[in-house]
């Protein structure tokens, strides 16, 4: 897990530096915003599309193996794009297609790495491998931001995407000497256990065939979307995240207007505003490291949370008081983000694992593209304190009726006979308005 921490902080400070001047890169090439949103668009597409699919890939092919040639194609791309860049031979259409394939095998790498890293620790130690994960994520945005700028500014926009393959091989290099926590367990039993005490007819335990679906496994994308659409704790862990996706969370939006408009601040507060909300998210990740079975209910309760603070923050008088709220506001969101994870990716049979990261992929990339526009016409019509008001009181109410009508529901079930009624049946937690898979 510590080799696997510092190549995610290797790889996330290479994907930011990338991200850094990838829009400048897009606005020198062609000189239209509308053609950066294109790019953009172009490589979240395949994540809405074939989000099922990959995940159904990633059940079916051994999982170190993926993860390492998916990050191996990954760097692949990277080196081709610097070496188109460094002899100005990057055109739109060349562009664009690069951006469809890094989209085409980000949704097999996702999953592959996702649940890779879950695999390197128990199973109550995951919201801390998660937790984790957020802060080097975090940490690595931190220093690739701020490497990306001496880099561009000494070596040019190629070095950005130079850095950023090299990141990839190392996580590559480093995916083959990774043991899984399993296996390790194992091997310390043995270790500690005295040799005379093991009976002489042993049959060894089989190995784990981690990465494939057992023999009696449903199979197929199709599989995935049924299985997912079957367990309503993760149908209402989706409606709760694709509420609180698409009314709030997006401040970088909403927040920015806010300070500029009628806080009459500048660019530099949003800029102070923004570091902030950077500190309490790790901040968020530290206390979510101590979680240790996170439920849906609690990213409900979380998730109003944050619609409240969201209403508070949009009635915020000044400056000072948005900044006092926003620190509570980004604990509050990391550690709903961790405690959602956790459940997403426990939750399922370890053989379903990467189908249901397939299908939340696949939806999480719908809310995604429609969130920040449907977010911004609420801006320009009800402006920054509306838009922050209405979409916390919406989040809110809606989290809170879907509370009662759980407890409408577990009060009107029938009573079990006293046999049956003694082992306890989970109930799943509602979210009204809510007909499909976040």
């Amino acid at each position: 897990m510590r080799w696997w921490s510092v190549a995610n902080l290797v790889s996330n400070t290479g994907t930011w530096m990338q991200l850094t001047v990838q829009n400048l890169l897009v606005l020198q090439i062609t000189g239209s915003a509308a053609a950066t949103g294109l790019s953009l668009a172009v490589q979240a597409g395949p994540g809405l599309l074939l989000g099922v699919f990959g995940g159904a890939m990633v059940d079916r092919w051994p999982r170190k193996v993926t993860a390492a040639v998916s990050q191996g194609v990954l760097g692949a791309i990277a080196f081709l794009t610097a070496t188109l860049i460094a002899c100005d031979l990057l055109s739109v259409p060349v562009l664009l297609l690069l951006a469809a394939v890094t989209g085409i095998v980000n949704t097999i790498d996702g999953p592959a790495t996702s649940l890779l890293g879950n695999d390197l620790v128990p199973r109550k130690d995951v919201p801390s491998a998660i937790a984790l994960g957020s802060m080097v994520h975090s940490a690595g945005r931190l220093i690739g931001t701020a490497l990306a700028a001496v880099a561009v500014g000494t070596l040019g926009m190629a070095s950005a995407y130079v850095a950023n393959g090299v990141s990839f091989l190392f996580v590559t290099a480093v995916i083959p000497f990774l043991r899984p926590a399993t296996h390790s367990a194992r091997a310390a039993a043995r270790a500690a256990a005295p040799a005379e005490a093991a009976p002489a007819r042993t049959r060894p335990l089989p190995r784990p065939r981690r990465g494939r679906p057992s023999a009696g496994a449903p199979d197929g994308a199709r599989a995935g979307l049924a299985y997912f659409m079957g367990r309503p704790r993760l149908v209402a862990l989706a409606g709760v995240t694709a509420l609180s996706s698409i009314f709030g969370r997006n401040y970088q939006l909403t927040l920015a207007v806010l300070v500029i408009g009628p806080l009459q601040a500048g660019q530099s507060d949003f800029g102070t505003v923004s570091t902030v909300l950077a500190i309490g998210g790790i901040l968020g990740a530290v206390v979510a490291g101590r979680l240790r079975n996170p439920t849906v209910r609690l990213v409900g309760v979380l998730a109003a949370c944050g619609g409240v603070l969201q209403v508070a923050a949009g009635l915020a008088p000044g400056l000072l008081v948005l900044i006092a709220l926003v620190i509570p506001m980004a604990v509050v969101e990391s550690i709903s983000d961790t405690a959602g994870a956790t459940v997403l990716q426990t939750d399922p049979a370890p053989e379903m694992r990467g189908r249901v990261l397939g299908v939340w992929r696949s939806t999480s990339t719908g809310w995604q593209l429609v969130g920040p526009p449907l977010l911004g016409l609420v801006v320009e019509f009800a402006g920054a304190r509306g838009a922050l008001v209405s979409g916390g009181l919406l989040i809110a109410g809606a989290i809170a009726c879907g509370g009662l009508r759980h407890r409408t529901v577990v009060r009107r079930a029938p009573a079990l006979p006293d046999a049956v009624s003694a082992v306890p049946v989970p109930v799943p937690i509602a979210v009204p308005g809510i007909g499909r898979a976040s």
